[in-house]
């Protein structure tokens, strides 16, 4: 019986950091929810909203974990180009490895195609942070829905994983 090998192409960082170097997270957890609770707070400050407080304390846990499983969202769509393999001696696999899958996780500004599909990854992890908000995390919290969908919109566009387009070829 033949043994399969499974060969891990283009393991970089910011994606592939958390699991190879797992003290990260204990710089990305409180960092993370600073910032979720900061654009919570600036939002809801630029909004004339009162009792800001009292409004975000049974809110922002589920802000933060929700954020971060949008975050893994895109993250998984990121990496489905890497995990697709074809052979890297035919055109289709040296195109598919040069385009795609080296480009999306050493540098997306290298390949239109990368770029285009880390940009649709990240699109996606924004809506997750906009539908996860404004369906579930604010919905407790006494606000108008209009209000509920604007502090939902804010999280999307100012804490959508930009960390993407990082070019982690830098880093080597």
């Amino acid at each position: 019986m033949k043994e399969k090998k499974i060969k891990l192409y283009n393991m970089a960082f910011p994606i592939w950091l958390l699991w190879l170097i797992p003290i990260t997270w204990f710089i990305i957890l409180p960092v993370n929810f600073f910032i979720d609770l900061l654009v919570v707070v600036l939002t809801m400050k630029y909004l004339k909203i009162k009792n800001i407080k009292n409004l975000v304390k049974p809110a922002i846990l589920r802000i933060w974990i929700f954020g971060f499983i949008a975050d893994m969202i895109g993250t998984v769509l990121m990496i489905i180009p890497c995990l697709i393999q074809f052979d890297y001696n035919s055109q289709i696999g040296m195109w598919w490895y040069h385009n795609l899958s080296n480009a999306i996780m050493y540098n997306p500004f290298e390949s239109a195609y990368a770029f285009i599909w880390v940009t649709v990854s990240l699109i996606n992890s924004a809506y997750c942070i906009y539908y996860f908000n404004s369906k579930f995390c604010l919905k407790k919290v006494d606000l108008s829905l209009i209000q509920k969908k604007k502090i939902a919109l804010s999280l999307a566009v100012f804490t959508a994983p930009y960390a993407f387009y990082l070019p982690t070829a830098m880093f080597f």
